[in-house]
């Protein structure tokens, strides 16, 4: 069984623990997926297309995993399931989200899943997490550097880290 490295989440949370339900996604996580080889600091961030909602929580983790892009996505979203996330709309206030924003260094494109995911350089609570872990790495179909996205990026909210 072939393991793929570089594999990068964004786990984000604005209800409740919000530490807590992040510490139970990664738990989930290394118990299902994989190892967690690194994580990012926790940043809090200002909420991103819905703007009236509690602040986010979020954290990127770099794991590596035997699943498949499909099957992982099939337990990530068991996980998020697992811990509580009810959807009551897009980008709304959630328990728990996990985003699979790469998969190694492939290029994902089925009905069901975009890896990269497509609003990488659109979010700086996205952005700023991935620089601090893997600052010059190449986003593998914009080829520029997570800092120079960062530094690019048109969202203007704000991202403090926290932890």
């Amino acid at each position: 069984m072939k393991v793929i490295k570089g594999i990068y989440l964004l786990l984000g949370s604005n209800l409740e623990d919000r530490d807590e339900n992040l510490q139970q996604a990664r738990e989930n996580i290394v118990q299902q997926v994989g190892g967690i080889i690194c994580t990012s600091g926790i940043y809090e961030t200002e909420a991103w297309g819905v703007l009236d909602q509690p602040l986010f929580y979020n954290q990127v983790v770099q794991i590596d995993t035997a699943l498949g892009h499909e099957a992982l996505l099939h337990v990530l979203q068991g996980i998020e399931q697992k811990i509580g996330k009810v959807k009551v709309g897009k980008w709304r206030e959630r328990l728990i989200d996990i985003d699979l924003l790469y998969y190694g260094n492939r290029i994902v494109r089925t009905p069901t899943l975009t890896v990269p995911h497509p609003e990488i350089q659109n979010r700086r609570f996205t952005l700023a997490p991935l620089v601090e872990l893997i600052p010059d790495d190449l986003h593998p179909v914009l080829f520029q550097s997570h800092q120079k996205l960062l530094a690019t990026t048109p969202d203007t909210l704000e991202v403090w880290k926290v932890k």
